[in-house]
């Protein structure tokens, strides 16, 4: 029984892997002739039928497609990658490689017959594609050797149609170098990147002219191009697994979420206002570029946490929040942001209200409803000891006050007992003077006499 179904799944899995790959004949008026096409599309794409997908079309699709797809495939599973649709361009079922990607010795162009290829490419594949299939505005060109070193014409062109391109072990024309520093220090319209790997598997000439080219575009100050080189010390064929995935982690960095590096290098040193608009905007840009409509992480959101929180002395963490809520209605999450926010204003009553909403959202069962709870006990007991503070301080206001009032009282006495004496004293003294003028009169009328 287990040799049936060992045998079973023996022979469907070709076709379960194989049931997002169609092959297609081209009929292709630019070569005057019919190219097989093999096309890769993700599983969501039928699911989703408003998603846009990034396009990579491989040259030498024979051997590239299935170690390109692959990759492609385990990149996006693990999240460092959007899901792509890949082309891969048949051209070895009669070496039409050597003629598809020849260039002349003289000028180092195109060929009359590669430059029909490089016309059904640029014009009738990606039309096809275009118009067949949901696309985003990236797009990727891979090649191999003497595919790679045609690529660069597409990398050239005064308006690219190409984002990205993997160069694995190109072939170098002699004039490639200098073409490609003509062409690249001058401005683009939009970010280009730009992957090249060699190793000492190639000969001597070859592997100079990748050091040549890898030094020149590194000294290139150009901020619209991203530049990756790789040596590996292995075999030219083991080379083109070893730089597939470098390429896919460089190109698609943006996408993935943020690493230490990204961390340390672009978020760190933000104010909490820059750190959100930050990750607000590495997600547009990964909707523009990918066509994912994809969420911010929650990874992301606990990146800048400690930027929000600690700065500033929490002022955004309202904006936080509803920048969350917006995004996860159903989580807790932004609810415990502006239950922090109002904790730390020591607007309890607010705090607590929120911090409430976010538990109703929990399982009460689950492993992170006591933990959330612990928020709503310890604001009762704040607002309770704010409570009883508050209560202390009216009590002493109103002690304060009742003595006070006493003090007025007997301030008031005094100074009316001072009054009273003043005025007896002054009485006295009035008649001491009646009496004394009186004598005086007495006195000298006896004189008189």
């Amino acid at each position: 029984m287990k040799k049936i179904i060992y045998l079973f799944l023996f022979i469907s899995a070709p076709s379960l892997f194989g049931q997002h790959i169609t092959l297609k004949d081209f009929n292709s008026i630019a070569l005057g002739t019919t190219r097989t096409l093999k096309i890769y599309i993700p599983p969501s794409y039928e699911k989703d039928t408003t998603r846009l997908y990034p396009l990579t079309v491989l040259f030498d699709g024979d051997f590239l497609f299935d170690v390109y797809v692959g990759n492609a495939k385990l990149f996006a599973q693990r999240d460092k990658a959007p899901e792509q649709i890949i082309v891969g361009i048949i051209q070895n079922d009669h070496k039409e490689r050597y003629t598809d990607c020849s260039y002349d010795k003289v000028s180092g162009l195109p060929t009359e017959d590669s430059d029909k290829f490089y016309r059904f490419v640029r014009g009738e594949l990606l039309d096809y594609m275009e118009s067949h299939y949901r696309l985003s505005p990236f797009r990727t060109l891979v090649g191999t050797t003497l595919t790679a070193n045609f690529i660069n014409y597409f990398v050239i062109e005064e308006e690219p149609a190409f984002d990205a391109f993997i160069n694995i072990n190109p072939y170098y024309n002699p004039d490639m170098p200098t073409f490609l520093e003509n062409s690249l220090n001058q401005p683009r319209r939009s970010k280009m990147y730009y992957y090249l790997n060699s190793g000492p598997y190639n000969n001597k000439e070859k592997h100079q002219r990748i050091e040549q080219v890898a030094h020149l575009i590194t000294d290139i100050n150009n901020p619209d191009i991203a530049f990756k080189y790789d040596t590996f010390k292995s075999t030219k064929t083991a080379s083109i697994g070893q730089a597939i995935p470098a390429a896919l982690a460089f190109i698609f960095d943006i996408y993935s979420a943020i690493s230490k590096e990204e961390f340390a290098q672009n978020v760190q040193h933000l104010s909490p206002p820059d750190a959100i608009d930050y990750v607000k905007n590495k997600y547009v840009e990964i909707d523009y570029l990918f066509g994912t409509n994809m969420k911010i992480r929650e990874r992301d959101i606990y990146a800048i946490e400690s930027i929000v929180i600690d700065q500033e002395n929490g002022d955004y963490l309202a904006e936080f929040g509803e920048m969350i809520n917006k995004l996860y209605p159903e989580s807790p999450l932004s609810d415990y942001y502006i239950g922090m926010y109002y904790e730390k204003a020591r607007k309890y009553k607010q705090a607590l209200k929120n911090y409430k909403n976010g538990y109703a959202k929990m399982d009460e069962n689950g492993e992170d409803a006591e933990a959330y709870y612990q928020n709503i006990e310890r604001v009762l007991k704040k607002q309770t000891e704010m409570e009883e503070q508050e209560e202390q301080e009216k009590l002493e206001k109103k002690e304060n006050k009742e003595a006070y009032k006493a003090q007025r009282e007997a301030e008031k006495e005094a100074e009316k007992a001072a009054k009273e004496a003043k005025k007896e004293a002054w009485e006295k003294d009035k008649e001491e003077r009646k009496e004394s003028e009186k004598k005086m009169r007495e006195k000298y009328r006896k004189k008189d006499k």
